[in-house]
């Protein structure tokens, strides 16, 4: 099955020369349609759970918010990896939400993407309907290569010793290498009660102690809504 959007699916959109941030996405206030109360204080939650912008960053687009499948983010890594040829395709998404679910596909959620020179942090926040968590790397994922738009690229993935949040968390790092091109991707997932928060830093070097520092303001946020 296809995944919702993961650092490999990034890396892809690196690798064949299309940013995340290249197609505009339009805001949450220029795509949602009215909604009923209910509806608008789930959103204005998840909303709320999201990262502001990081010191040295610029939003490329967001927030957007609405079903999960639907959104235009979603669509995009779910097209990267239609387009590449991997040797192992149930890598592609794989420790990641699972946009082809009925269930996930449908579930409320909000993600925005931010932008520097140095590279880029794109984060999810989806609203669950009932505890859930995607299952760790598979073995078999932990180094394979892909054609991405030409160029061979070989990904490497180990597990991160990321201090625990929320009520379940991981972190990974994967090293895409292909070409002149080369990429690293930390990913991070986190539950709290039936919240997920997805996020992935993409750049040339992605240092863990970094990557842990903005998954502790991340577990903050969610902390605060699920209160």
């Amino acid at each position: 099955m296809l995944k919702a959007i993961s650092g490999i699916s990034l890396s892809m959109m690196v690798f064949a020369g299309c940013s995340s941030g290249e197609e505009a996405v339009p805001s949450a206030a220029a795509s949602a349609p009215a909604s009923q109360p209910a509806q608008s204080a789930e959103s204005a939650r998840l909303r709320a759970a999201l990262l502001p912008v990081p010191k040295g960053m610029s939003i490329a687009y967001g927030p957007e918010l609405g079903a999960f499948g639907s959104l235009k983010s979603i669509q995009q890594g779910l097209e990267a990896i239609r387009q590449a040829k991997l040797q192992r395709p149930e890598c592609a998404g794989a420790a990641q939400l699972d946009a082809a679910e009925p269930d996930v596909a449908a579930a409320p959620a909000a993600v925005i993407a931010f932008s520097a020179a140095r590279g880029s942090i794109t984060q999810a926040v989806v609203s669950m309907p009932a505890q859930a968590f995607p299952e760790p790397l598979p073995k078999q994922c932990a180094a394979y290569t892909a054609d991405v738009a030409g160029t061979q690229v070989t990904y490497k993935t180990k597990t991160l010793e990321m201090p625990a949040k929320g009520d379940q968390s991981r972190a990974y790092l994967t090293t895409a290498a292909g070409g002149e091109k080369n990429a690293q991707i930390g990913s991070v997932m986190i539950r709290r009660g039936t919240l997920i928060m997805s996020m992935l830093v993409v750049g040339q070097r992605v240092k863990p102690q970094g990557l842990y520092e903005l998954a502790r303001l991340a577990d903050q946020n969610l902390a605060r809504v699920t209160r």
